[in-house]
C-alpha cells in the first residue's frame, strides 16, 4: 500500500514531493555550510593566531638558577622546534659624536643574542640599513643619536668604564613590547613600556663587556630563553589549543618548582582567540541565522502550499475505509521520502557550494558529525511540514469535515494576540538598551584583542525582521479585505476590465495570499540586509586597511633615509593619482614620547582618506581648516587629552629633535583638536601638526613618508614604487592590498568572504525558491478551479489576468516590503555591530547591482512560474475537472 501511495504521488503529484525536497535540500544545504565556515574560521583563527606570535615562551631564570637545568625542563615539558638564549643589559645611556656635536641618550638596554637567533626567530629583528652582523642600533636609538653604519656609539656602563661600538646595521623591533616584557608581574597590572634606546651586541661581545657589570651590579642583569614550539600538535579548535598551551606552560612551571618564570606568549594569544570565536559564533548569529529560519519557512510554506489538496486526498482515503492511523502513515512516509531525500540532495549540494564558495572540503570525517546533525534536522523539517499538519487535520475530524470547502478565513492567533506588533517593541527596547550602554562586539584595550559577547543584542535585529514580516502580513491582509477598489486600480495594467473580479478573488484568499507576501518581505528583507552589511563591512574594511597602511601605496623611510628624497621620482611613475609627503617625528609630551605626525592640512586629503570617524568632533574638513589656520596648531589624540587633562585651545609644550645639533628642544604649541586616529598612527598616544611648523621649529623639511594615491591596481603601482627606490637603503612599501588581507584575517576580524559570497548566493537562490515556488505550487493547487474558468469559455487573456495579478501583488508587495525592512535591519546591524568597524561606516553602502539582481531574479522566478500556469491551465480540462 505504501508503495503504491508513493508511486501515485510521484506520478500526479509530483510538484508537491519535489517542492518539499527542494525546501529540505536548501535548509539541509545551507545550515552545513554555516557549520563548515564556523569550523574552518575556527580552525583558520587557531592558525593565523599561532603565526603571529614571534616567541611562544619567554622564561626568565632567576638569579643562581642552573640555566642547563631551566633548558632542560623547557624541553621535557613541551615539543621545542626553537630555543635561544638572549642577555639584557641596563645601562645608563649612550653617547655619540657626529657632525660635530655630541649626542646623548638617556637609559637603555643592551641584547647580546646568539648566531641562530635570527633565523629562529625572524619576526623579532627586521634589518633597515647595512649588516644584521655586528652590533646592530635600534632605529629610534640611531635616530636620537644622529648615527648611521659605521659610526661609533659609546656604552655608558653601571661601574664599569664606558666602551665604544662601531654600528653595522640599523634595525627595527616590530616586536619589542614582548621583547622587553616584564615577566612574572601579576594578571592586569599595567604593561611596561619597552626602553627607548636598544643596542643589539653578537653574544661574545656583550659577555665581554658585560661580565664586570654583572658582578658588580647583578640587578642590571637578566638572561631569557626564546622558545619556539612544535605547533603539529595542537588542535585546531581554539578552545582546545587554548588549553594545550596553557597546560604545556603549567607543566613547566611545576617541573622548575619556582627557580624561573614563564611569559607563556602563545597561552596568551590563544586566550584571545578563544574569547574571538565567541564573536565568530556572533557574525554567525547574526548573518547565518536569519538565512536558515527563511530556509525552514519557505520549507513550510512549500509543505502548506499543498495542505488543502492534501486534505481532499485523506478525505477519500477515510471515504474509501481508512483509518486515521493509516492516514498518518501515509503522510509519515510521505515525510520520510521528502526528509531523506532532501537531506542527501542537501548535503551534495552543501559539499559542492562549501568547496567552491568557502574553499572547505565538506565531505571528511571530522565533518561527519555534523553532516550528521543537520541531516536528522532535516528529516525532523519534514515531519514537522507533513505529518504534523496531516495530524492535527485529521485528529478528531469526520469524513465530511475534512471534505468541507475552507469558508473565510479566521485571523491567525498571532493576528489576534498582536504578536507583530509586540515583537518590534521588544526589538526596539533591546536596542535602545544596546546603544545606550554603548555595547560593541569586540573591545580592544591597549590593542589587545579581546572579545566581549552580549547575546540578547542578537534578538534585536532577529526580532525585527520577524515582526515586520508579520507587520507586513497584517497589512496586506487588512488591504485585500478592505481595499478591493485600491487593489482593482492598481491591477489594472496587469488584469484590464477583468481588475475588480481578481481584487474580489484576492480579498477571500487573504490568509494564503499574505502568508505568500510575508514570505517573499522575508526573503527580500534578508536578502537585501545582508548585501548592505556585507557591502558596508566591505567598504569599511578597504578604510580601515587605508588607515593602516596610510594610503594606497606608503613608502616609509627613516630620520637618516627620508622618503622625501624620492617624491619626485615616486609622483612621476605611471598609476599615480596624489602624491603627499608626511612627516613621522617623535616629540615628549612630558616624559612620555609619542609620535609625530607632520602634514599639510589643506592637501593631506588627496592621497589618502580623512574621515569624520577620525576626529572628536565628527567633522574632518573643520578640524583640518583650523589646523591650517593655526600655524603653531596640534592635533592630540584622545589618550593624551585624558593622561593630562587637556582641552581645546591649551597650549602645549613638546620637546622635539633639532636637526642642527640633535638636541631634544621645547617647542610651543596650541591644542586645535582632538584626533582619534590617523593614517599610520598607532593605537594609542601621538600628535597631529602642521609640518611647516615642524620644519621651521626642527630645521628639517624632509619627511620619512609617502603616501601615494593609486589611479589603478595597488599591487602594481606598489611594485613600480619598490623598483624606483631599490637603490635607497632602508625604504619600505606597502601597498594597501596586504592591509586588507591582514585585516580580513585578523582574529577581530573574521574573513567574511567566504560567508557573504555564501550568504549572497543562498539570498538569491531562496529568493527565486519563495517567489517562483511558493507560486508555483500554489497555482498548481489550485488547477480545478483555473479549469473550470477554462471550461466556461475563459480565454488565455482572462485566466492569464488571474494569474499575473497574483504574481504581481505577491512579488511586488513582497518587494516594496522586504527592501524597506531589509534597509532598515542593515542600519541596526551596523549599529550593533560597530566594534567590528575601525573606524565605524559614516553611511550604509549599497550594492545597487546585487539589489538589481535580486529584483530580476524574484520577478523571473514569478515570470517562470505564472507563465508555466497560464500554459497549464489551458490542457487537460476534462482530467483536471475529475481530479476531484
Amino acid at each position: 500500500m505504501y508503495r503504491r501511495w508513493l508511486t501515485g504521488l510521484i506520478r500526479t503529484r509530483s510538484g508537491r514531493l519535489v517542492g518539499t525536497i527542494g525546501g529540505v535540500a536548501l535548509t539541509v544545504a545551507f545550515i552545513a555550510c554555516l557549520g563548515a565556515f564556523l569550523q574552518s574560521s575556527a580552525a583558520q583563527m587557531t592558525a593565523r593566531s599561532v603565526a603571529q606570535v614571534p616567541v611562544d615562551w619567554q622564561v626568565q631564570p632567576l638569579t643562581g638558577t642552573d640555566h642547563s637545568a631551566v633548558e632542560a625542563a623547557i624541553r621535557s615539558a613541551a615539543p621545542v622546534t626553537g630555543l635561544q638564549s638572549i642577555d639584557y643589559a641596563d645601562v645608563p645611556g649612550f653617547e655619540a659624536n657626529t657632525g660635530g656635536t655630541v649626542q646623548t641618550t638617556g637609559g637603555g638596554t643592551v641584547l647580546g643574542i646568539g648566531p641562530g637567533y635570527l633565523d629562529q626567530f625572524p619576526a623579532q629583528v627586521r634589518r633597515l640599513v647595512g649588516s644584521v652582523d655586528g652590533v646592530l642600533i635600534a632605529q629610534q636609538t640611531a635616530a636620537n643619536l644622529h648615527v648611521a653604519v659605521g659610526d661609533q656609539v659609546i656604552i655608558h656602563r653601571h661601574q664599569a668604564p664606558d666602551i665604544s661600538v662601531t654600528i653595522a646595521g640599523i634595525v627595527d623591533l616590530p616586536n619589542a613590547d614582548a621583547m622587553f616584557q616584564a615577566i612574572g608581574v601579576p594578571a592586569g597590572a599595567t604593561p611596561q613600556a619597552p626602553p627607548d634606546n636598544v643596542l643589539l651586541l653578537p653574544m661574545s661581545q656583550w659577555q665581554q663587556m658585560f661580565e664586570s657589570q654583572g658582578a658588580s651590579r647583578p640587578d642590571t642583569i637578566r638572561t631569557e630563553f626564546h622558545v619556539k614550539l612544535d605547533h603539529h600538535d595542537l588542535p585546531s579548535d581554539p578552545v582546545f589549543a587554548s588549553t594545550w598551551a596553557t597546560e604545556r606552560g603549567h607543566n613547566f612551571e611545576v617541573r622548575v618548582a619556582g627557580t624561573a618564570l614563564l611569559a607563556n606568549n602563545l597561552a596568551a594569544r590563544l586566550g584571545a582567540v578563544r574569547e574571538d570565536a565567541l564573536y565568530a559564533r556572533l557574525v554567525f548569529l547574526f548573518l547565518g541565522a536569519p538565512g536558515a529560519i527563511l530556509a525552514i519557512l519557505l520549507t513550510l510554506a512549500i509543505a502548506g502550499a499543498g495542505r488543502d489538496r492534501r486534505r481532499r486526498d485523506q478525505a477519500l482515503l477515510r471515504l474509501r475505509g481508512a483509518t486515521v492511523d493509516t492516514v498518518l502513515r501515509l503522510a509519515a512516509a510521505e515525510a520520510a521520502v521528502a526528509g531523506v531525500g532532501g537531506a542527501i540532495l542537501g548535503i551534495l549540494l552543501a559539499a559542492i557550494a562549501a568547496n567552491f564558495i568557502l574553499g572547505v572540503a565538506l565531505l571528511r570525517s571530522a565533518a561527519f558529525p555534523l553532516l550528521g546533525a543537520v541531516a536528522v534536522a532535516g528529516i525532523a523539517l519534514s515531519l514537522a511540514a507533513i505529518l504534523v499538519p496531516a495530524w492535527r487535520d485529521a485528529r478528531g475530524s469526520t469524513i465530511a469535515a475534512a471534505r468541507r470547502p475552507i469558508g473565510i478565513d479566521r485571523a491567525p492567533l498571532w493576528g489576534r494576540f498582536y504578536l507583530d506588533l509586540a515583537l518590534l517593541a521588544f526589538a526596539a527596547a533591546l536596542y535602545w538598551r544596546s546603544a545606550a550602554s554603548g555595547y560593541q562586539v569586540v573591545l580592544a584595550p591597549e590593542g589587545v584583542a579581546a572579545a566581549a559577547v552580549d547575546y540578547t543584542a542578537f534578538l534585536a535585529p532577529v526580532l525585527l525582521w520577524i515582526g515586520l514580516a508579520l507587520l507586513a502580513m497584517r497589512l496586506v491582509g487588512a488591504v485585500l479585505r478592505q481595499g478591493g477598489s485600491m487593489i482593482a486600480r492598481s491591477l489594472r495594467p496587469v488584469a484590464g476590465r477583468l481588475a475588480g473580479v481578481v481584487a474580489a478573488t484576492f480579498g477571500r484568499q487573504g490568509r494564503r495570499l499574505s502568508a505568500g507576501i510575508g514570505l517573499a518581505s522575508l526573503a527580500f528583507a534578508f536578502a537585501a540586509s545582508t548585501a548592505i552589511f556585507n557591502a558596508t563591512y566591505e567598504a569599511q574594511a578597504r578604510v580601515d586597511a587605508e588607515l593602516t597602511n596610510g594610503a594606497d601605496v606608503t613608502v616609509t623611510g627613516t630620520s637618516a633615509a627620508p622618503a622625501s628624497h624620492s617624491l619626485d621620482r615616486l609622483s612621476k611613475l605611471p598609476g599615480i593619482a596624489a602624491s603627499q609627503p608626511m612627516q613621522h617625528r617623535y616629540a615628549y609630551v612630558g616624559t612620555d614620547l609619542q609620535d609625530l605626525y607632520g602634514i599639510d592640512p589643506t592637501r593631506i586629503g588627496t592621497a589618502t582618506a580623512m574621515s569624520d570617524a577620525y576626529f572628536a568632533n565628527g567633522d574632518a574638513r573643520a578640524t583640518l581648516a583650523d589646523l591650517a589656520q593655526t600655524p603653531d596648531g596640534v592635533l592630540v589624540s584622545q589618550e593624551t587629552v585624558n593622561d593630562y587633562q587637556l582641552s581645546r585651545g591649551d597650549s602645549i609644550n613638546l620637546r622635539l629633535q633639532n636637526a642642527a645639533d640633535h638636541q631634544y628642544r621645547v617647542v610651543p604649541f596650541h591644542i586645535v583638536g582632538v584626533v582619534r586616529e590617523f593614517p599610520t598612527a598607532p593605537k594609542d598616544s601621538f600628535l597631529v601638526a602642521n609640518a611647516a611648523y615642524i620644519a621651521q621649529q626642527t630645521g628639517s623639511a624632509e619627511s620619512e613618508i609617502v603616501l601615494l594615491r593609486s589611479s589603478g591596481d595597488p599591487a602594481r603601482v606598489a611594485l613600480a614604487a619598490r623598483n624606483a627606490t631599490a637603490s635607497l637603503p632602508g625604504l619600505k612599501v606597502n601597498q594597501i592590498g596586504d592591509a586588507v588581507a591582514l585585516i580580513g584575517s585578523s582574529l577581530t576580524a573574521v574573513d567574511l568572504a567566504g560567508l557573504t559570497r555564501l550568504e549572497l548566493i543562498f539570498a538569491l537562490v531562496i529568493l527565486a525558491a519563495s517567489g517562483g515556488l511558493v507560486l508555483g505550487l500554489g497555482f498548481a493547487d489550485r488547477e480545478r478551479s483555473f479549469a473550470v474558468l477554462v471550461a466556461l469559455g475563459a480565454r488565455p487573456r482572462q485566466l492569464g489576468a488571474f494569474v499575473w495579478s497574483e504574481a504581481a501583488l505577491v512579488i511586488g508587495s513582497g518587494m516594496v516590503l522586504g527592501l524597506l525592512a531589509g534597509a532598515l535591519i542593515a542600519y541596526v546591524l551596523v549599529k550593533l555591530l560597530t566594534g567590528v568597524f575601525d573606524p565605524p561606516p559614516e553611511v550604509l553602502s549599497v550594492p545597487w547591482s546585487y539589489l538589481v539582481t535580486l529584483i530580476v531574479t524574484a520577478a523571473g522566478a514569478a515570470l517562470l512560474a505564472a507563465t508555466g500556469e497560464a500554459m497549464r491551465s489551458r490542457t487537460h480540462v476534462t482530467e483536471k475537472l475529475r481530479g476531484e
